[in-house]
């Protein structure tokens, strides 16, 4: 049984917003496979629900006027994974939300709801952290954007303000033009299971494809939230796209994580992956690019 005080659905974000100003306590509701499972396990037993999950508004991919990658908060990750704009332009979304758990949970859950419950491991947080992903937040002030970076406050807590709800998640057009990238998941098993560590890189290469003009990559499960990898990039950009460079880049990122010891894995043994993955998806990243790896 589900412990529910109260079941409010709105039709358009502006009666969501009404609805969380007039109930201030209520949780959000999107897809439900998080939220539901917290209601049933009791750790937010005798909750009021604002249900979005009937604002179709909140649907799809498109262009915006500057050309940035409009995504949807309630866009399931099976959508998301099937579109030609995401496949075309930015396909490592595409291949990082079809790792979220089972086909069940792909066509239910949201990316608006993975993003906001401010989990570290979630597998759409670090390839929007490393392609410079903008969060749009619909409240009674009207709409506000930040960066991603800034979206994430703590374990598990977001810069959600009372009365907002997140309406879509923006790639500007400087941050996906003329990038290539990869996504890559440990965990024990391919499918059903959370990540001991993700990491994603994007990289933009020369004219000739012979070097990095650009660079990001950034973690899942390396500290409390989602993070870049700033040394790391800085330490390859410019670089000649050669063993050397993709060795260094690997050790260059011990500088910027902190992952932890669990019963998942230990501290050592995040750190010895994310020098793999850095390594290993930046290689991917240039060869998605048209480059070679040199000796």
């Amino acid at each position: 049984m589900y412990d529910i005080k109260a079941l409010y659905e709105a039709g358009s974000v502006e009666e969501a917003v009404s609805l969380l100003v007039e109930h201030p306590e209520a949780q959000i509701i999107a897809g439900g496979s998080d939220v539901l499972v917290q209601i049933r396990e009791g750790r937010r037993a005798g909750v009021e629900l604002v249900s979005i999950y009937g604002i179709d508004a909140l649907r799809g991919i498109c262009y915006d006027e500057e050309e940035a990658i409009r995504i949807g908060s309630l866009t399931s990750f099976s959508h998301i994974a099937a579109d030609p704009i995401i496949q075309e332009k930015f396909p490592v979304l595409g291949e990082a939300v079809s790792l979220v758990g089972g086909p069940q949970i792909r066509n239910i859950g949201t990316i608006g709801g993975n993003t906001c419950n401010g989990v570290t491991s979630a597998d759409s947080a670090s390839t929007l952290f490393a392609w410079d992903a903008v969060i749009e937040l619909t409240g009674p002030d009207g709409i506000r954007r930040l960066p991603i970076q800034e979206f994430y406050i703590k374990a598990g807590k977001v810069d959600l303000r009372p009365g907002e709800l997140q309406t879509a998640i923006l790639i500007p057009k400087k941050a996906y033009e003329g990038y290539t990238g990869r996504y890559i998941k440990y965990a024990m098993r391919e499918a059903m299971d959370i990540a001991n560590l993700g990491c994603s890189v994007n990289a933009k290469l020369s004219q000739d494809k012979k070097t990095i003009e650009d660079v990001r990559i950034a973690y899942g499960v390396a500290g409390p939230i989602p993070l870049r990898a700033v040394t790391a990039e800085a330490a390859v950009k410019g670089c000649r796209t050669d063993q050397k460079t993709i060795d260094a880049f690997g050790e260059a990122v011990l500088s910027d994580i902190h992952p932890r010891d669990s019963w998942r894995a230990s501290k050592a043994f995040r750190e010895h992956i994310a020098k793999v993955l850095a390594s290993r998806a930046l290689k991917e990243s240039v060869l998605r690019g048209g480059g070679e790896i040199c000796e």
